[in-house]
Parts: structure tokens; sequence; C-alpha cells
């Protein structure tokens, strides 16, 4: 629950970047988070830890993610995990290169300097997933009376993918939150300027920047979260 001041009509302080977005999703009235890309469920965990209580769809394509993902979110009655797949622009099937890490396991290929920042990042073999467009599958993760949903994308390069996927439900998505690269970390992702260009096209403002990762092997930031809201 958030609380306005009443004379300045302002957010209280947040502990954290969590509780930050929390406060936001609030503000907006959002019914659903849609988590796609989810890993192991770390972000779902750090919204409930930051307060938040309404629905999680958690989407995840790697086997073994998804079967802790499954785990994860076992005994969370309003968190529930959709069956294994991946969300893209064309319905059908895709290699996706599992990593030894396996947050940054992608359907596009390492680029060098992802290789050179994360020397442990290992291939660590390829598997057959079903890829779906989110227009496609948007009522049988959220259901058909839900309005305003909050999509998180974390997909590791193929974030402008699901967006372009999710053209026919854009009206339901108040808000997103997706990781953009300074450099491209995957081959083919796009720069993160055309992500803020395509964003800004669609109607979606920035409210909130997060710090994402600083690689001292190469002495630069690599990636930032960017939150935003339907103008």
């Amino acid at each position: 629950m958030i609380f306005f001041h009443k004379s300045r009509n302002k957010l209280p302080r947040a502990g954290n970047e969590e509780e930050r977005i929390v406060q936001l999703l609030t503000l907006h009235g959002v019914e659903a988070v849609i988590d796609v890309g989810a890993n192991e469920g770390q972000y779902a965990r750090r919204l409930r830890s930051a307060g938040y209580r309404d629905a999680i769809v958690s989407v995840e394509p790697g086997a073994a993610a998804h079967a802790a993902l499954s785990g994860a979110a076992d005994g969370d009655p309003n968190w529930s995990v959709a069956r294994r797949m991946a969300v893209g622009e064309k319905a059908g099937l895709a290699q996706l290169h599992v990593s030894t890490r396996s947050d940054m396991s992608s359907l596009k290929e390492m680029s060098a300097v992802t290789r050179e920042a994360f020397p442990k990042a290992a291939p660590a073999g390829e598997e057959t997933v079903t890829v779906e467009r989110l227009d496609a599958v948007f009522d049988e993760l959220v259901g058909s009376d839900v309005e305003r949903v909050f999509l998180k994308i974390d997909t590791q390069g193929s974030e402008v993918e699901v967006l372009r996927g999710a053209e026919g439900v854009l009206p339901r998505i108040v808000g997103m939150q997706l990781e953009m690269s300074l450099v491209p970390l995957y081959d083919g992702e796009p720069p993160y300027l055309a992500l803020l260009t395509e964003l800004d096209r669609l109607g979606f403002d920035p409210h909130l920047f997060l710090k994402g990762f600083f690689s001292r092997r190469l002495r630069r930031q690599l990636q930032f979260d960017g939150v935003f809201f339907r103008t």
C-alpha cells in the first residue's frame, strides 16, 4: 500500500530498488506481473520480499531453470509458472544456447564481449524449445479479464522480439521493465538506444533506471534495467 504525503503528494522513501518498483506497480494499478525470462524465480522472489502480493506469472524456456522455478513458486498461490516456453516474434521451435550460468542462456549466441566479461559462462549444450508470441498466450498466462499487466523482460538479447510478439496485447500492458545493454552482449542484440526509441514509439515513458551490471574486468558498465509506464 502506498501512502502519499498530504501536502506534497510524493512517494515515501524506498529501502531498495525492488521496493521502488513495487511502489510504482501499486501507483499504476497493476493487477499482474508477467516475468519473461524468469530463470529460477529471482525477480519474483525480490518482488515478494519488497511487499508485492498480487499475481506473478513466470515464463522460462530452460529445462533445469524451469524445474527450479516451479519449486520456488510452490506454495505461493499467487505465483504461477507457465508451461516451458520462450517468447518471441514468431511462433515455432528454436535452439536455446544453454550456459553454465543458467541466467545467461539465450536464443542468441554470446558475443565476444560477453565471453571476455564472463569467462565462467561457458556453453553447456543446446535445447530445442517452443517459442510463442506473447499476444497468442496472454490469456493463457493471466486470463481474459486482467487489463493492467506489468511486463518484465529479461531474455538475454531477445527483448525486442518479445516486444514485437506482444503487439496484439499492448493496450493491456501498462508498464514494462527491460534489461538493456550498453554494448551488444549477444549476436544480433539491438543497442539500448534502439530499445528506448521503440518504447517511445509504443507510448511508454521511462520512470526508473536501475544500475544493472558493471564489469570490473572490462572496466565499464555493460547493462542496466529501465522501468517504463504508458504515457
